[in-house]
C-alpha cells in the first residue's frame, strides 16, 4: 500500500495517475453538450448504493471508469453556457493549476512551520485585496471557507468590539434580502432571538437608509446596542448593492460596526468599468469577499478583511503545541492567530496563480462581460410580454417570471413557473434557479459565464415559456 503514498519514490506513479484523471475530465468538458443529463435521485442512488467501499478496485483506470458512471457523466457542469442557476462560476485554468499544486504539496496554512511561503503568499493577497477595497494601512484579514464563515467571523469581531455585558441587548441590522448567514451567525454567537433586525428595501432591492435610520434610532431609544449593520454588495437573489456611503454615515453616527457582505460583488474590485458601484466599501470595518463567485476561482476561495488588524485578536487562541505566545514576540507569522479554522488549505494559491498569469484586469474584464450580458438579458425580458422582470441588474442576476396572457390566478402562475423550472432541469437543456418575491414564485438567471450569450438567454426563455404553456394547457384539460 505504500506505493500509493505521494513521495520521492512514487513521483512517476503520481504523474501518470493525475494525467489520466485530467485526460478524463478534459474529454468530458470537450464533449459536454448540456449542463446536466437530467438524472434523477431515484436513478442515481442505486448505482452508488451498490458500490462496496470495503472492496477496492485496486486500479486507477477502473476507479475512473466507475467515477464516470456515478459522477462525471451526470455532474452539473458550471462551465456550460446554459448553466444559469446559482452563484457558481466557471473556473480559470491558472486557478485549477494552483488547485493541483496545493493538493499535492498539502500545506496547512495554520502555522508558519507547516506552510512557509504559503503564509506569505496568503498575507500578500490579503494586503492586495484590502488595498483594492481601500481599507487603509492598518487592514488585515484571512482566507476562509466561504461567505458564511466570513460573515460569522466579522460579526464575532463586531460583538466583541461592542463591549456589551448583555448579548440579549445587541442588535444587528440587515437588509430583508440579505444573506441568511447573518441570522445563522447571530444564533451561533449566542445573541437573542430578536437580535437581527431586518430593514426593508426599495424598488431596486437596496436597503432603505431612511428605514435603517429609524431602526437605529429606535434601538438607541430602547436602550439597546446597535452592534453592527450588514450592508450587501450583491444580494444573492437580485445582485443589488446597498447604498454604502449613506450606510457608512449612519454607522458612524450610531457607533455601529459596518460590515459589507461583498461575497458576490467583490468582482467589481477588479473591474475597470463598474468599480464605482461599490464606492463606500472603503469605509467598512469588515468585508466578506468570495473569490469563488466572481473571481472565477474553484471552491473554496474566500476571505474576511478588517480595517483594523487589532480586531482579529478576538479570534486568537494560543496552544503550546501549535502557536505559543512567544511566537508573537519572535515575529513568527501564524495565520491561525487570525482564523476560526485550525487546519486550513492553501486556497490562496489559486488566486495567486490567477493574478500572476492573467492579472486583475483580466479577471475584471470577465466579470464586466457578465454584467454587460445581464443588461442585455434585462432588455430582452423587459421587451417580452411573456415575462415580468423584477429589477434592472446591478451585477449579473435577473429575476423574472412567466406571466401568461390568458391566466390571472397568481397561484396558477406560480405553479406554471415551478413546473417550468423543474421540467427544464429534468431535460438537462439548461439549469435556472428560483426564488420568491412578495410571496410569489419567480425564476432566476445568475449569469457568471462570459461564454453565455444573449442568444442563449433568449433560447432558455423560449424553453421556459414552452414548459409553462404545456403545463397550463394540461391544467386546463384536467379542469375541463
Amino acid at each position: 500500500m505504500r506505493s500509493h503514498l505521494l513521495n520521492d519514490l512514487t513521483a512517476e506513479h503520481y504523474r501518470r495517475s493525475v494525467t489520466e484523471g485530467v485526460e478524463r475530465v478534459a474529454a468530458k468538458l470537450a464533449t459536454t453538450d448540456r449542463p446536466f443529463t437530467g438524472v434523477t435521485v431515484d436513478a442515481l442512488t442505486p448505482r452508488i448504493d451498490a458500490i462496496d467501499l470495503d472492496r477496492p478496485l485496486g486500479d486507477t483506470g477502473a476507479a475512473l471508469d466507475e467515477l464516470e458512471e456515478v459522477y462525471l457523466r451526470d455532474a452539473v457542469y458550471f462551465h456550460h453556457p446554459r448553466y444559469l442557476a446559482h452563484l457558481n462560476c466557471p473556473v480559470v485554468i491558472p486557478a485549477v493549476l494552483g488547485e493541483a499544486v496545493l493538493s499535492a504539496v498539502n500545506s496547512s496554512l495554520d502555522t508558519w512551520d507547516q506552510s512557509a511561503g504559503g503564509t506569505l503568499i496568503e498575507r500578500k493577497l490579503i494586503d492586495w485585496t484590502a488595498a483594492r477595497i481601500g481599507l487603509g494601512p492598518g487592514a488585515d484579514g484571512v482566507f476562509t471557507s466561504g461567505g458564511t464563515q466570513s460573515n460569522l467571523q466579522a460579526l464575532l469581531l463586531a460583538r466583541e468590539e461592542a463591549k456589551s455585558d448583555s448579548p440579549a441587548g445587541l442588535r444587528v441590522f440587515a437588509s430583508e434580502v440579505g444573506h441568511f448567514s447573518v441570522q445563522k451567525a447571530a444564533k451561533l454567537l449566542g445573541l437573542g432571538p430578536d437580535a437581527v433586525v431586518t430593514v426593508p428595501v426599495d424598488h431596486d432591492k437596496r436597503m432603505q437608509t431612511v428605514a435603517l435610520a429609524r431602526e437605529l434610532e429606535r434601538c438607541r431609544a430602547d436602550g439597546l446596542v446597535p452592534m453592527a449593520v450588514v450592508a450587501t454588495a450583491g444580494t444573492t437573489d437580485f445582485g443589488s448593492i446597498d447604498p454604502l456611503p449613506e450606510i457608512a454615515e449612519l454607522c458612524a453616527q450610531y457607533g455601529a460596526w459596518m460590515h459589507v457582505d461583498a461575497a458576490y460583488g467583490c468582482g467589481l474590485l477588479a473591474s475597470r468599468k463598474y468599480r464605482d458601484r461599490v464606492d463606500g466599501i472603503e469605509r467598512a470595518d469588515s468585508v466578506t469577499v468570495d473569490y469563488h463567485k466572481s473571481f472565477f476561482q474553484p471552491v473554496s476561495s474566500s476571505a474576511v478583511l478588517v480595517r483594523d488588524a487589532a480586531t482579529l485578536r478576538h479570534a486568537t487562541y494560543h496552544a503550546e503545541y501549535l502557536n505559543p505566545r512567544r511566537m508573537v514576540t519572535e515575529r513568527i507569522p501564524n495565520q491561525v492567530d487570525k482564523s476560526l479554522q485550525t487546519t486550513r488549505r492553501f486556497d490562496a494559491l489559486k488566486l495567486w496563480m490567477t493574478l500572476r498569469v492573467m492579472g486583475a484586469d483580466g479577471v475584471g474584464e470577465l466579470f464586466d462581460e457578465v454584467c454587460d450580458l445581464a443588461e442585455e438579458g434585462w432588455r430582452l425580458l423587459a421587451a417580452d410580454p411573456r415575462f415580468d422582470v423584477v429589477v434592472r441588474p446591478s451585477l449579473s442576476t435577473l429575476v423574472f417570471r412567466y406571466v401568461p396572457a390568458a391566466v390571472t390566478d397568481p397561484a396558477e402562475i406560480d405553479r406554471a413557473n415551478l413546473h417550468a423550472r423543474k421540467a427544464l432541469f429534468a431535460s438537462g437543456a439548461a439549469v435556472v434557479a428560483g426564488t420568491k418575491v412578495h410571496g410569489r414564485h419567480y425564476l432566476k438567471f445568475t449569469l457568471l459565464n462570459p461564454e453565455t450569450t444573449a442568444d442563449d438567454i433568449a433560447a432558455v426563455l423560449d424553453l421556459i415559456a414552452g414548459h409553462a404553456e404545456q403545463y397550463l394547457g394540461e391544467s386546463l384539460d384536467r379542469a375541463s
